[in-house]
């Protein structure tokens, strides 16, 4: 009997230890971040600090990795309500979540009170020269730079005809093979080409070097939102092994330049590579090789990823809509139909015209995501929904809540093109940013789409051969087959 006793002490005792430990550890994280803040502590937005080191990412892993990625936020919002702004620890720090439209909005347009906040795992693979890792200052100069290369007029009248030359002979080469093609995989390249000719101009790469970097480029993206474990079998362990490999591989491409530019000619036609060697601090200091080399490759990533992902997707919806491709695809004719005959091509003003095709993409734009988050921090201690957010804390504008938010639009997780008619629905619509770091590269992007888009819509269609196919969420949406399809010229 006295035995049986003990040994249900020891049992408690051993329960006992294991929940005492267990709830210190849950709690380590209010203690670290939340005890030293005193009087600031007690008005923090509701919500969870996670585990050690961890925090909340595990959660915001498994959600993202299964069928229902808004359960990471819907969890938070079952739990402390609806409030719109919660706390956890993502990304190795402590941050603030914002999901309402009017919130995102003002973090990303407010640049004085929320700068830059990305994470250093995510610095390090794009570089800390880059726009990810440098003050305002430094940003607006490289901006101004490279705005005016991806959205002049003159440039974009530049870049519409090589793109149209790239988007007509892979359309072309596709419909004349037998064997289906993974959609995502070739607009990733159609992208890649395009941004290449941006940057680095008429410099030719044979196809497989071309098809080595974008696999490179693949390999990094995949890091960029996984867990920061630098361990070989690990996400962010191959992506920081292809940045190495991009680094090189640019590198030797900026020591060409340099060689090319002492025999180089004046009136040569100048790529953005150039003005980079060119550009000059006020005090005459020029960017060193390792900027040089970190913002091609930030702008090469971001540059073919995003439009490959939401090409594929405007296809994807507008193949499951039959009357809404119909539709666009008659704006398209009636465009070609106004053409004077001995126009060749399309033009700039043209793509300006494609008003239903525009409602079209910024739908696609609402309902997909391409960036569920963005990154910034509180330059000093600010509220926001009557809670506060310390200086110091990241700030995590979460696109994904705010545009399938069904306050601001009606049946929030339907494609309905039409309900861009009204001009109130793009009130806190962002899917390119807001304030001084929208995206530069955004009138590029949507030309690329267009002029895809002009020509798929008169000439094709696409046949998946898995349709019911599942979706992954990182760190782009996308079907896991590549969306792997037929394309189809049309009679």
């Amino acid at each position: 009997m006295e035995m049986e006793r003990s040994i249900w002490v020891a049992v408690a005792v051993v329960l006992s230890g294991v929940w005492a430990v267990y709830w210190a550890l849950k709690n380590a994280n209010e203690w670290i971040y939340v005890r030293k803040l005193g009087k600031k502590g007690l008005v923090l937005p509701p919500g969870d600090m996670g585990w050690p080191f961890i925090g909340t990412q595990l959660s915001f892993l498994k959600a993202f990795k299964s069928n229902r990625p808004d359960s990471f936020i819907s969890d938070f919002a079952s739990r402390y309500g609806a409030t719109g702004i919660y706390r956890a620890v993502m990304f190795g720090k402590p941050c603030v979540i914002v999901t309402t439209p009017e919130s995102c909005k003002r973090v990303l347009s407010d640049d004085t009170t929320f700068g830059p906040g990305f994470p250093e795992s995510i610095t390090k693979l794009m570089g800390k020269r880059a726009f990810h890792g440098i003050s305002n200052d430094e940003h607006k100069r490289l901006r101004r730079l490279t705005t005016a290369t991806f959205s002049g007029q003159e440039a974009l009248s530049n870049y519409l005809k090589h793109i149209e030359q790239v988007v007509k002979s892979s359309l072309e080469e596709w419909s004349n093979t037998s064997r289906p093609i993974e959609f995502l995989t070739e607009m990733r390249r159609i992208a890649f080409k395009v941004i290449m000719y941006v940057i680095v101009g008429e410099k030719s790469f044979d196809h497989s070097i071309m098809e080595a970097l974008e696999k490179e480029y693949t390999t990094l993206n995949q890091g960029l939102k996984s867990m920061a474990i630098n361990l070989p079998g690990f996400a962010y362990h191959n992506a920081l092994k292809a940045r190495k490999n991009l680094q090189k591989i640019f590198q030797r491409v900026v020591d060409e330049r340099k060689a090319e530019n002492v025999t180089k000619k004046e009136g040569h036609m100048k790529d953005m590579l150039d003005m980079f060697m060119e550009i000059e601090s006020d005090n005459g200091v020029k960017l060193s090789d390792e900027e040089i080399v970190d913002l091609i490759n930030a702008l090469l990533n971001a540059g073919h990823e995003s439009s490959a992902h939401a090409i594929m997707w405007v296809v994807m919806l507008l193949q499951e809509n039959p009357q809404i491709f119909q539709k666009a695809k008659e704006e398209q004719q009636n465009i070609v139909m106004k053409r004077s005959p001995n126009q060749v091509g399309l033009t700039l003003k043209e793509t300006r015209q494609m008003e239903y095709l525009s409602k079209v993409i910024d739908e696609t734009l609402r309902l997909v995501n391409i960036s569920f988050t963005l990154f910034r921090e509180a330059a000093t201690d600010v509220t926001i929904n009557g809670y506060n957010v310390p200086k110091g804390w990241r700030i995590l504008p979460w696109l994904r809540s705010a545009h399938l938010n069904s306050d601001n639009y009606m049946f929030s997780k339907e494609f309905i093109p039409s309900r861009w008619d009204d001009p109130k629905t793009r009130t806190n619509f962002i899917p390119f940013g807001a304030g001084s770091r929208m995206c530069p590269g955004r009138d590029l992007a949507k030309l690329e789409i267009y002029v895809f888009l002009h020509y798929f819509l008169l000439n094709y269609k696409l046949e998946r051969l898995n349709p019911e196919c599942a979706i992954k969420y990182l760190p782009i949406s996308s079907p896991i087959d590549n969306c792997l399809a037929k394309v189809i010229r049309s009679s």
